[in-house]
Formats: C-alpha cells, structure tokens, sequence
C-alpha cells in the first residue's frame, strides 16, 4: 500500500547537526499532513513536528527554534533539519502521514516509517 522510509539518522556530538529525511511511495491519492515523532529509550512516543498540506509548520516546545520541518512535494518527501542537538533528543525518529490511498473516497489513514536512529553524545 503506502511505505514511508526514513533516513539520515546518526551519532553525532552536541551542537552538532543532522537531517532527516522522509520518503512516502505506493497508492497515495493525498497527503493531508506529515509528522515527525520521537521515542527516547524507556519513554513514550511523543510528537516533535507537522507540517500541514497547506505549509503551515508547527512544533513542540522542546524542539522549537532548533528543528525545521519542511517538504518537497514533487519526492513526497519531508525533511526534519535538526540542529543545536542535546543529548536529550536521543532517539527514534518516526515520520507519519496522513493520507488517502487509492482515491478521494478513502478514508484518511494515518501510516508511520520504520524509524531512524539519532544519538547525541559527546
């Protein structure tokens, strides 16, 4: 049906920089929404970043000021631009989507990626 693979994970020291990426393929009819999520060990999921069919971005608290979300519609691709990394954004990085596969009387599906690995450490 739909795939989504992430990409660009890594080690990488504080301070430092790194960008993910995002690739959706299969029956997509649309995407309505894309969003960037993260699971440190031990903890739940939580939501980092989205950006919306119409560009509109927006982020938790935690990552605002450091994190870029943006998209290429012509890939169905989106990309996470994180910089200024603390140790505490160590984790998975899952990219979401909201989308309607097939055509426009499906309903919206939300579909994850298999994750990517981001450490920050010295």
């Amino acid at each position: 049906q739909v795939q989504l693979v992430e990409s660009g994970g890594g080690l990488v020291q504080p301070g430092g920089s790194l960008r993910l990426s995002c690739a959706a393929s299969g029956n997509i009819f649309s995407i309505n929404g894309w969003g960037w999520y993260r699971q440190g060990q031990g903890k739940e999921r939580e939501w980092v970043a989205a950006i919306t069919s119409g560009d509109s971005t927006d982020y938790s608290d935690s990552v605002k000021g450091r994190f870029t979300i943006s998209r290429d519609n012509a890939k169905n691709t989106v990309y996470l631009q994180i910089n200024s990394l603390k140790p505490e954004d160590t984790a998975v990085y899952y990219c979401s989507i909201r989308a309607r596969p097939f055509n426009n009387l499906h309903p919206v599906v939300a579909y994850w990626g298999q994750g990517t690995q981001v450490t920050v450490t010295s």
